[in-house]
């Protein structure tokens, strides 16, 4: 007997520690690096900037676990995501780059925004699992990015 479990448009609630850690694993998938740089970067040309803001849908920073001002800073040729908790508690994405146009800064942005819901999807399930005396048997993930798990009992 086997089951398919479809997971689509979760809600990802979750302390800003958490999301640090899955926003690190997902990121390099991309070829993003984590920036040891916090603050701004200083430019010369601010104009020449383009600049897309992405707000999570269904997502929450739980209370007490990071201000408001909280934030995380990824870097890519050129390219500066930082995502941080807004002041209605959402997860926020802001992506700067000057040879991305604004759409293009967006659909990155969204790529960003999947890979990283699938991360914390992809804990969460996991985590549930090991709860539950389950073990995973088997794991592939498709040229598409899908993952699939196979599962068994104890």
């Amino acid at each position: 007997m086997s089951t398919v479990l479809v997971l689509a448009t979760p809600l990802v609630i979750a302390a800003w520690p958490t999301l640090t850690a899955v926003i690190s694993a997902a990121v390099g998938t991309l070829g993003f690096a984590v920036s040891q740089k916090a603050v701004p970067q200083v430019r010369q040309v601010r104009d020449a900037v383009n600049r897309a803001e992405i707000e999570v849908e269904d997502s929450e920073i739980l209370e007490g676990t990071g201000a408001t001002g909280e934030e995380m800073v990824v870097e890519r040729d050129g390219i500066r995501a930082v995502f941080s908790r807004d002041a209605r508690g959402s997860l926020k994405l802001c992506l700067e780059g000057r040879d991305l146009s604004k759409s293009e800064l967006k659909q990155l942005g969204e790529d960003l925004i999947g890979r990283v819901t699938q991360q914390y999807v992809y804990h969460r399930l996991v985590s549930e699992l090991k709860e539950r005396d389950m073990n995973i048997v088997e794991e592939h993930v498709t040229d598409d990015q899908t993952i699939k798990i196979r599962v068994r009992h104890l």
